[in-house]
Formats: C-alpha cells, sequence, structure tokens
C-alpha cells in the first residue's frame, strides 16, 4: 500500500507541477494579451477623440470640452476623459475623476514632455485603471494632451478565473489518476504478484502445476522469462527423481541432465568440458532491424546441445552469422542459451576463402562424397587441403586459449571437419584428453583410399585419446583403411590402435537425442501449438491422411527416392488420391556448392512434377516447404503426422528418427526408416525399407496408413523406450566415462611429417 501511495503522490506532484507552470505561462501570455487590446482601443478611441477636441482647442472653447468630456465618460469600461494644457493644468475632466485627480498624472506629463502618446497603468480610487496620454496640437505645436482612463479590472478578473479553472482541473485529474493508478496496480501489479506467490505456494507442496503464464509487457519480460524457465528445470528435475525411483525397483538407470551434469563432475573433478564443432549452437543473425538468434539446422547441434546445458563448459565453434561479432566480447565469446545462459559459445573467425576451401570444398565436396555411398563423386583440390589444414590450426590456437591454466582438459572433437585437429592439440597439449566423434558413416578401405591425403587424416584423428563412431560396422571399416593406409599396430580385441607411442581407442556410441526434452528449446508459454486441424487448414488442406519428412537437404537423405515411393503409392493405391498429403520440410544447405544448388532445384521440380501428375482441385499429394524450420515449427508437424519418413541413402545415424519418436507422447504416428540409416540398428520397430526400391517404400506408406491402433502403439511405444534408455545424456555419460578411463602418455607424441 504504501508504494501504491507513494507512485500516487508522485504521479499527482508531477502533474500538479506541469499543470500549474503551464497555467502560469497561459496567464502570462492573457494577461500581455488584453493589456495590448486595452491599450489598442484606447489609441482608437483617443485618436477619434482628437480630430474633435483639437479645433475647440484652437478656438479656446473649455465649455465646449466639458459637453465632450462628460458625454464620452460614460462608456462601458471608459471611466473617465480629461484634457490638459501644456502645464499639466486640467481643461476638462470627468466629474467622477476630479476629485481623485487634483494634479496631471504622470503618463501625463511624460506625453507633454515628450509629444508622444503614452500608455501606463495606475491605481486611482483603490482601482486598476489603463491611462492613455495623446498630445494635441494646433498650427504644428503641442497645446495640451487628451487623456483616456479605462477600468482594467476585468483583466484581473478575467485571469483569476484561469486560476480558478486550473485548480479544479488539478483536482479532478487527482482524482482520476490516484484511481487509475490503484486499478493499473491491482491489474499489473498485485494480480501477477499473487499469481507467482499462489503457484511458488503450489510448487513448493508438490501439487501438479500447470505453467505459469504472466502479461508479455516489457515490465514482465524478465521475470516472465526467468519463472517460466524456473519451472521448467523444476518439472524436469521432478519427472527425473520419479523416472529414477521407478527404476530404482528394476535396477535400471535413467540418464538425465542432472545425473549426467553430477557425473562429468566427479568424473572431471570439477574441470570444464570442451565442445569443439564447426557448427555453432547458437547464430545471430540481423532480421528486420534487429539482432536475433537461430538455432543452426543439423543434427549436430540437436544432438549436443542438451549436453552443454546440463553440463556447463564452453562450445569452439565457427562464427558464420552476419551478426555473431556484434554480440561477443573482446575474445569472441558469449554466454548461450539467450534466454537461460548454461555455458559459453566461443567463436573462431575465418575468412571467405578460408570458409570455402576449408567447409565448403576440402570438407563437403571431398570427405562428405567419399565417407557416404550417394553415387556423388568427391572433388579433391590442393588448395582446399591447404585451407583445410590451416583452419585445423586455427581452431587449436583458439581451444588453446580456452584450455590455459586447465589441468588435463577433456576436449570432445566433433565430426570431419577436424579430422587434423586431434594431433595437432596432442602436440602442444599432451595432458589433454581428447575424443573425436566422426558423425557421418566411414567407408571401406578401397573407397577411402580415393583421398590423396587418407594417410594425413588418419594421422591426424589418431592423435585423439579416443574415436568414436556410431556403429561397429563403421569402427570396423576404419580400423581396416588404418591398418591397410598407415604402419601401427591394431589390437583387434580391445578395439584400439597403437601409432607409435600413442594408444588410440575406437568404439560405437550410437548418437541420440534430448529424450523426453528433445524440444526443450520451445517456451512453454508457447503451448503444444496447432492440433491436426489447425495445422491442414494453415497448408490449406482438406485431407484424412498426413504424412512429414524433415530434412536440411542433401542429396544423401534420399529426397527424391521418397517422392518417386509417394507416387507409386498414389498409382497403386488410388482411393488415397485427395485423402493424403505429404510434408516435406526442407532446410536449404550449402548452397554455395554446385551439386546442393542443382539437388534442391531437382527436388522442386520433382515435387512439382508429381503434383501435375495427380493434380486435382484444391488437393496436392506434396507440399514442399523449402526454408528452415525451427524445433517450435516441426513439432506440430511430428505430433500431428501418420507417419514419419526418414528415407536416408547413407547415413550415420540420422537424428530426424529419434526426434519424430521422442515427440509422439501419445505413442501413435509410424516411423518409416531406410536401413541405411544408423537409426535402423536401433528401432527395429520402425517400418525399415531400402529407399530405392520404390515398390518396398510404398507398399511401407499403406502400411503406415493402414495398421492398427493396437499394433501401431506397440511399435512406438518400444522405440520410445529403446530413446529414452539410450537418450543424449547417456550417450554423453558413455563417452567422457570412456574417455577419462584411458591412461594417458605424458610425452610428447610424434609431429606429423
Amino acid at each position: 500500500m504504501r508504494i501504491t501511495l507513494r507512485l500516487i503522490v508522485s504521479l499527482i506532484s508531477v502533474v500538479a507541477s506541469v499543470a500549474f507552470f503551464s497555467a502560469y505561462l497561459q496567464v502570462g501570455h492573457e494577461q500581455e494579451k488584453q493589456q495590448e487590446e486595452l491599450e489598442r482601443r484606447s489609441r482608437l478611441l483617443a485618436e477619434s477623440l482628437q480630430e474633435t477636441i483639437e479645433p475647440i482647442m484652437k478656438r479656446g472653447a473649455s465649455s465646449n470640452l466639458q459637453r465632450i468630456v462628460e458625454r464620452f465618460g460614460n462608456r462601458e469600461r471608459l471611466a473617465g476623459v480629461a484634457v490638459y494644457d501644456t502645464k499639466g493644468n486640467s481643461l476638462a475632466i470627468t466629474s467622477s475623476l476630479a476629485s481623485a485627480l487634483p494634479v496631471a498624472p504622470q503618463a501625463v506629463t511624460e506625453s507633454l514632455k515628450k509629444s508622444v502618446d503614452v500608455g501606463a497603468f495606475d491605481t486611482i480610487h483603490k482601482k486598476e485603471m489603463h491611462l492613455y496620454a495623446l498630445p494635441l496640437r494646433a498650427r504644428g505645436k503641442t497645446v495640451g494632451a487628451l487623456t483616456l482612463f479605462h477600468d482594467a479590472t476585468y483583466i484581473q478578473t478575467h485571469l483569476s478565473q484561469i486560476w480558478r479553472r486550473t485548480f479544479f482541473r488539478i483536482i479532478v485529474q487527482m482524482v482520476l489518476i490516484a484511481i487509475v493508478t490503484l486499478l493499473i496496480v491491482r491489474w499489473s501489479f498485485v494480480g501477477p504478484i499473487a499469481q507467482i506467490a499462489e503457484w511458488m505456494k503450489q510448487l513448493r507442496s508438490g501439487e501438479s502445476v500447470r505453467p505459469l503464464f504472466l502479461p508479455k509487457e516489457n515490465l514482465f519480460a524478465p521475470l516472465t522469462r526467468e519463472a517460466t524457465t524456473l519451472a521448467r528445470h523444476l518439472s524436469t528435475a521432478k519427472s527425473a527423481v520419479e523416472e529414477e525411483a521407478k527404476l530404482r525397483q528394476t535396477a535400471e538407470s535413467l540418464w538425465t541432465p542432472d545425473r549426467l551434469k553430477e557425473h562429468i563432475r566427479t568424473k572431471l573433478h570439477g574441470r570444464p568440458l570442451f565442445v569443439l564443432s564447426n557448427r555453432e549452437p547458437y547464430m545471430h543473425l540481423h532480421r528486420d532491424r534487429r539482432i536475433e538468434a537461430i538455432v543452426p539446422a543439423g543434427g549436430l547441434v540437436t544432438a549436443l546441445e542438451p549436453i552443454l546445458r546440463a553440463c556447463g563448459g564452453t562450445w569452439i565453434a565457427h562464427g558464420a552469422g552476419d551478426a555473431d561479432w556484434e554480440v561477443v566480447d573482446e575474445a569472441g565469446r558469449i554466454k548461450v542459451p539467450p534466454d537461460d545462459p548454461r555455458y559459453v559459445l566461443k567463436r573462431v573467425a575465418l575468412s571467405k576463402e578460408e570458409e570455402t576451401g576449408y567447409y565448403y570444398g576440402f570438407s563437403n565436396e571431398g570427405l562428405w562424397p567419399l565417407c557416404h555411398i550417394a553415387h556423388n563423386r568427391p572433388v579433391f583440390r590442393p588448395e582446399d587441403w591447404e585451407h583445410y589444414q590451416k583452419v585445423n590450426l586455427k581452431f587449436v590456437q583458439a581451444a588453446l586459449e580456452e584450455l590455459e591454466n586447465v589441468e588435463e582438459p577433456c576436449v570432445l572433437v566433433q565430426d570431419y571437419h577436424f579430422a587434423l585437429f586431434p594431433r595437432l592439440l596432442k602436440e602442444r597439449r599432451p595432458d589433454a584428453r581428447i575424443a573425436l566423434f566422426w558423425h557421418i558413416p566411414w567407408p571401406n578401405p578401397e573407397a577411402f583410399g580415393i583421398c590423396p591425403w587418407q594417410r594425413e587424416i588418419l594421422y591426424g584423428m589418431l592423435g585423439a585419446d579416443l574415436i568414436g563412431f556410431h556403429t561397429q560396422f563403421h569402427c570396423n571399416n576404419f580400423l581396416d583403411t588404418v591398418d591397410r593406409a598407415l604402419e601401427s599396430r591394431i589390437d583387434w580385441e580391445r578395439f584400439a590402435v597403437q601409432k607409435g607411442r600413442h594408444t588410440t581407442l575406437v568404439k560405437p556410441f550410437p548418437i541420440s537425442v534430448a529424450f523426453p526434452s528433445v524440444f526443450q528449446d520451445i517456451p512453454a508459454e508457447d503451448g503444444p501449438g496447432p492440433d491436426r486441424g489447425a495445422l491442414l487448414k494453415e497448408l490449406g488442406l482438406k485431407v484424412k491422411y498426413l504424412g512429414v519428412g524433415v530434412e536440411r537437404m542433401d542429396y544423401t537423405k534420399g529426397v527424391l527416392e521418397r517422392f518417386r515411393a509417394i507416387e507409386r503409392f498414389l498409382e497403386k493405391h488410388t482411393r488415397y488420391q485427395k485423402e493424403f498429403t505429404f510434408v516435406q520440410l526442407g532446410a536449404p544447405s550449402r548452397a554455395h556448392i554446385r551439386r546442393y544448388h542443382d539437388f534442391l532445384a531437382e527436388v522442386e521440380a520433382e515435387a512439382e512434377r508429381i503434383n501435375w501428375k495427380f493434380k486435382l482441385k484444391e488437393w496436392r499429394p506434396i507440399i514442399f516447404l523449402k526454408k528452415h524450420h525451427s524445433h517450435q515449427e516441426i513439432l506440430p508437424y511430428y505430433r500431428n503426422a501418420d507417419f514419419c519418413m526418414v528415407t536416408s541413402l547413407h547415413d550415420g545415424m540420422n537424428l530426424v528418427a529419434k526426434e519424430f519418436v521422442a515427440s509422439r507422447e501419445d505413442e501413435g504416428g509410424v516411423l518409416i526408416l531406410s536401413q541405411f540409416a544408423g537409426a535402423s540398428r536401433e528401432l527395429r520397430d520402425a517400418l525399415i525399407v531400402n529407399p530405392y526400391d520404390a515398390e518396398q517404400t510404398a507398399e511401407a506408406i499403406r502400411y503406415a496408413l493402414e495398421m492398427d491402433s493396437e499394433e501401431r502403439f506397440a511399435r512406438m511405444r518400444r522405440m520410445r523406450e529403446t530413446v529414452r534408455e539410450h537418450n543424449i545424456y547417456r550417450w554423453a555419460g558413455n563417452l567422457i566415462t570412456e574417455l577419462i578411463q584411458i591412461r594417458l602418455e605424458q610425452q610428447p607424441v610424434e609431429r606429423i611429417t
């Protein structure tokens, strides 16, 4: 109540001060205006009388002067008229003023002396009077002065009325301000505060509470953000505890963010965790004259970001956003996520030439097609290789800055962009524990032998203490490749490579997603998103069945094969025409590379061809939404689709499959999954297909739509159990546990020759 009173008093004081100051200015202006108007009227009247009185003055007829003076002295607000000679003696004066003016006023004397008209205010008979003296001339000489006396008390009366109106206006404003302030405080402050208090009370008592919704005004934005974040954390922690309690009965153990955090804290003895990747978890871009933070498309970010959220640490990545360098400190660091900072993002700057050679050239025109058996010829250029080496060294230097004063740092290096990084870092920090996780497949030795610099790449990778792949098959291929290309000793029992004095373990670690909170970046207040009817209306569809595909537009993802299977499905099962639509969410990727640019055009053309083939009024079999979609935009499609298609031609894991499974809290939906995706080894209850076989895939679509609900629920329930048990926290826990258990050789490793 005291705060409300202080607010009201402050507002009233400000408003009253402004009102009084405005009234003061208005009164001054009005007084000046009235006085000027009075003087103007006096001048006009005096000049008209002057023409009558001057001839009389020439003749010396004083009786006529008195008669004229008496006649004009009775006009409205004109208190009197007087005529004086050059010595200031009264020749004629209105009788009501005669006794009050025994001598000529100062204005008359001044007018006679200077022979000019003079206006002035004076008090006569205790009244404010306005005097106007006008010289009278005869034969070119001043012979006297005509003086008009106006009653000026009306001016003060008018000004007093202005002050009274101002006072009453202020009183009304004070009352309105008090009422409005009380209402605003009640609605905008007291209500939300009471709501927060009740929400916290329910949370403290352990009751099931709904998400906290507060007004989104700027005043409450920070409080709303922190309160909803707190609610999400407490809800997640509570769910994790409940799951642990349930699983403890069966001697099982669920990996949660809190468990991983404690596990890493114990294993690393409080030392920070370092992650290195090309793609950054958050990118800052200029959007509509403001800077916006987005999450780049890709499975790597989806998988690793929850780990850093849970454990903290530092993520080192290439800063590729056009506003990235406007939000970092002088060392290129920024705390993320933007709405709930948990860890540090260290950005590394690359020139256009470096990015073109290292990323678009060697990494994605060379290593990417080399490792994916997707019938695209790899391209290796010497200049790209030079940039690849330089960028790997640049990232090593950036990492060394972050590792300074950290004993036995734990560094997780991600993917094929940094094959040389482990050896380069190990040479400079032999005490560092380095794990390299290869997110894409590893081909057979014959295929990898195409690379002119295979020995340098393998030697760089073997600087790591631990190398992880998604499957044992890829581990075997890697060891076979090393065995053929390098002089080394392969320990097939331990799956280890000894090169010189350094040993590297090679093991499978199937990566996963953050179950059940894979979409944790979606604010709780945004709710579950549109239902099926609203989603179909938004797309302009009136269909019974809906399929979905979510991909980064890459030729390895089998999008063209997927579309052709849909075409074959509609040809064979015509009853589904007008009843079924497939929505493809496609994020354009690596558009600077001609193969990707051409592939995107192929996908658009194929979708258009199939739509034209089955063209019917108000129906399209395929809707291709070509843009980057956030998790918030993707989730409604996952939750409302009858099936999701993942038809990779060759893939390390493909986390879209696991994202779809994790999103289906209703345990509905069917997953159609390529046998060439690593996820097919774990999600055996999906409908496994060969994407090159359009007949088989078309039949899988039919089966998915006609599958009875009992089988559908049973399949999804088993897949969700797999993803839940083998989530990203377990992946990180196993990887770091394996890395920490390795005995380090503290001698400096051999340099690359």
